[in-house]
């Protein structure tokens, strides 16, 4: 990757880049997903959708790339195949393409990047830098855990499990957050010290497989109501887990209330408003309130939330899953957040180098006396 960015440095400092990497305008905003497609109702969906209603809406060409591998080199190849076709803005959804997008920037100057759930730097990590033709679009993963831990807990739940994938800041701060949030709902309930229990666990992977469909059942097994999965396609693994043991998961990024009657809400990132919110910024010449630097989408900003609205045609109601937790003590909740009377702690000192807490850490960092962790 190294030697075939500087190649391409090399060739646009001399000016005689191809007529092929200069491109003919087809396709004014490209996304180029991840290993998944633009229906995977994850971050490639959720970005997508931003993209098409933005460019729908000013009339703007727009297409997705899918890289042929999931590799550095393959997302800057997918990146160039884009800028090829003409593309002036490129949405990169998750933090797979921090390293593609911090070569990108240097490659293409006169490209506009708008990187989702990452900071670019180099692929030994020696060297973070965004430059001003980047927008780094992070969120408040701590903010959504806490909704979601506040819900199952007013909704009736005292065991309750955690699936992570690789304890990166975003996962982390997702299960930090979590915590808290089932912390607070059972201290507003007056539940006595260790009342409520929490299987702490990540798999090591964002893998769909056996191991961790395994790892789910054992967590059920043990107690846990429902499992807060944040593990990617490791989550289609606690689904299948609660589908057997006939026991409840709670989604993440994107509301997954389609993909199993099994989920009771998801903690969701504003894929869609955050990228239609940027890409506004673009063409309306306010771009440089997010150049160069990584803005946080939070509560206040509706940049996560749970679902407060179904899709047409679903006679239901994004609360009709719970059985005690309604719509109005979710608005009461959220308005906390959004104006800053509940702040969630984002990070933990953490001695494992790996980024695993251990009970001992999150209990004390974490202020947690309802709650008793069980880390795996």
């Amino acid at each position: 990757m190294k030697k075939r960015i500087a190649l391409l440095l090399m060739i646009c400092l001399f000016g005689v880049m191809s007529a092929g990497c200069a491109g003919r305008e087809a396709y004014e905003i490209a996304l180029v997903t991840d290993k998944g497609n633009v229906d995977d109702r994850s971050f490639n969906q959720g970005a997508w959708e931003g993209v098409v209603e933005f460019a729908g809406e000013q009339g703007i060409s727009h297409k997705f790339y899918r890289p042929e591998a999931s590799t550095d080199d393959a997302y800057f190849a997918a990146i160039e195949l884009a800028i090829q076709g003409g593309a002036k803005v490129i949405v990169t959804p998750g933090y797979l393409f921090e390293v593609a997008v911090y070569y990108a920037q240097l490659a293409y100057p006169e490209v506009t990047f708008i990187l989702l759930d990452g900071t670019p730097h180099t692929a030994d990590y020696a060297i973070y830098e965004t430059k001003e033709n980047v927008a780094g679009v992070l969120y408040a993963e701590e903010e959504a855990g806490y909704l979601a831990g506040y819900a199952a807990v007013m909704d009736g739940m005292r065991c309750l499990g955690f699936v992570g994938g690789m304890a990166v800041p975003s996962v982390q701060a997702f299960g930090y957050g979590y915590l808290q949030g089932i912390e607070a709902a059972a201290r507003e309930l007056l539940l006595p010290a260790d009342s409520v229990r929490v299987i702490y666990h990540y798999t090591g992977n964002f893998e769909e497989n056996d191991t961790n469909k395994q790892s789910a059942r054992a967590m059920y097994a043990s107690g846990a109501e429902v499992i807060f999965a944040c593990g990617g396609a490791a989550g289609k693994s606690v689904i299948s887990a609660a589908v057997e043991e006939h026991k409840k998961v709670i989604g993440v990024d994107v509301d997954q209330r389609y993909d199993s009657s099994t989920v009771i809400t998801s903690a969701m990132k504003g894929l869609s408003a955050s990228v239609k919110e940027v890409l506004e910024s673009v063409y309306d010449g306010t771009f440089s309130e997010y150049a160069g630097k990584a803005t946080y989408f939070t509560a206040a900003n509706h940049g996560i939330g749970l679902p407060t609205t179904v899709a047409a045609g679903d006679n239901g109601t994004a609360f009709d899953r719970f059985v005690h937790f309604t719509q109005e003590e979710y608005e009461a909740v959220f308005s906390r957040l959004a104006d800053g009377t509940v702040d969630p702690v984002r990070t933990v000192s953490v001695a494992d180098a790996g980024g695993i807490a251990t009970a001992e850490e999150l209990k004390a960092q974490l202020g947690l006396e309802c709650v008793t962790v069980e880390v795996r």
